[in-house]
């Protein structure tokens, strides 16, 4: 009987999760192709034979999205299996009319089939859409573990911009480690908090192994997820953050709904600076989908060291730039300083940009006059290097998870901001945390 014909639709990360769960060594299929998006130079290479296995010995072909159409024909495609989140549903359905227009299933594939049993307990911190929080909860939840005496290993979702096969399996326990993995600073902004925090951290590709190295030297394993995926792994515990100032995105985007749904725990997170109206929208929408859930109220200060040295400076913020690219927010913690500590003015960076950061401004116009801090690649930190460089202003307000100061060189004053996650009343994360102790 002839083989099943699929292409994965990724963004180098849960495409690759899904193959290796499902399609790798499975005979009834044969993925002809992987397609990328979202993510700098992911396209126009191979995930190797090291990692595809016996039924894959020259790997297999990843390419850019928009080759799709043209690779169903060719390879008389019957199953496209879309792999990639925090999209909203719209985009989600275009992709399966184009999909199935062109003849093949379009399909989207659930936790029975990819989801990995751990022999240890499993705290998964998910979120509903990229950038409403997720670092600073994942922190906190780590330091409630610790301080109740438990062993704690993360693993992050998938990361793997490098050499795919050299990154199958990554521990990450001093900053040296990050050096030795050429991490980019996207990678650096997720791993870079747990190690200053005394913690570990592996991430990497194949994810079965992953979690039986983690294993070894964990009581409990906590799943720093990303980008609103579903957790890679079965969870004993799964808290959701929803982010108000986005209100209704829970509800409407993939698979951050399947998240807020399937979560014991949703944290409405940064109401210290949203509006009562879009918290109560956003607790109408929990209560309706997940009366079950157990729902903590949550704020994320900032500061900033040096914040008098605002008031009055024209600024440049440059903030996350996942969160401000696919994640879609127009502002984060680093507008949220220059507002409160009376900047005169926040400066367009768009004049100023050069190569790679020119080309993001230009696939997500709705950025607007903030900097996204994209470091995919030796040559994207160069450019943001250069274009903070070149942007005219008294002052750089950095709002990224990491000190950017330690790996781009700045040639004008730079402040940082810092944020943590603090429950308001209760129930908070000591409550929801007894589950697993």
């Amino acid at each position: 009987m002839s083989r099943i014909k699929v292409i994965i639709m990724g963004a180098a990360g849960r495409d690759f999760h899904n193959f290796n769960t499902f399609f790798r060594d499975n005979e009834q299929y044969e993925v002809v192709a992987f397609t990328a998006t979202q993510i700098p130079d992911i396209d126009d290479r191979k995930y190797p034979a090291e990692l595809a296995g016996r039924l894959y010995p020259q790997g297999i072909q990843i390419f850019p999205e928009d080759e799709l159409l043209y690779l169903i024909k060719k390879h008389d495609v019957d199953e496209v299996i879309f792999s990639y989140s925090d999209v909203p549903y719209d985009y989600l359905m275009s992709r399966s009319a184009t999909v199935n227009a062109a003849g093949a299933d379009f399909k989207l594939m659930g936790p029975k089939h990819t989801q990995i049993k751990s022999t240890k307990p499993v705290v998964a911190v998910c979120a509903v859409r990229t950038g409403c929080g997720k670092s600073q909860t994942t922190r906190r939840v780590m330091e409630l573990l610790r301080e109740a005496g438990k062993k704690v290993v993360a693993i992050r979702h998938p990361m793997p911009y490098g050499d795919l096969a050299a990154q199958k399996v990554q521990r990450f326990a001093t900053l040296q480690d990050l050096d030795l993995h050429k991490c980019t600073i996207e990678e650096r902004e997720e791993y870079e908090p747990h190690v200053v925090a005394g913690n570990v951290i592996y991430a990497g590709v194949d994810y079965e192994a992953i979690l039986r190295e983690a294993e070894k030297e964990a009581d409990i394993i906590l799943w720093d997820g990303g980008n609103n995926d579903l957790p890679f792994y079965k969870s004993d515990l799964h808290i959701t953050i929803v982010d108000p100032h986005r209100p209704g995105d829970e509800l409407f985007y993939y698979p951050g709904e399947a998240n807020l749904r399937a979560a014991d725990v949703v944290i409405i997170n940064k109401m210290d600076s949203a509006d009562a109206e879009d918290i109560l929208e956003v607790r109408e929408n929990i209560q309706m989908v997940n009366p079950s859930a157990m729902v903590i109220d949550a704020a994320s200060p900032i500061f900033v060291e040096g914040y008098e040295q605002i008031k009055g400076k024209t600024v440049l913020v440059v903030e996350d730039g996942p969160t401000l690219t696919h994640g879609e927010m127009t502002y984060g913690a680093g507008v949220v300083a220059a507002e409160k500590f009376g900047a005169a003015e926040m400066v367009d960076p768009r004049p100023y940009t050069v190569g790679t950061i020119t080309d993001t401004f230009e696939k997500y116009p709705g950025i607007g006059e903030l900097l996204p801090a994209m470091g995919y690649g030796d040559q994207q930190i160069k450019d943001l290097e250069e274009t903070i460089n070149n942007t005219e202003c008294d002052l750089v307000i950095i709002g990224t998870p990491i000190d950017l100061r330690k790996l781009v060189h700045i040639n004008k004053p730079a402040l940082r901001v810092t944020y943590e996650l603090q429950e308001i009343g209760k129930p908070d994360l000591k409550d929801a945390l007894k589950k697993v102790l």
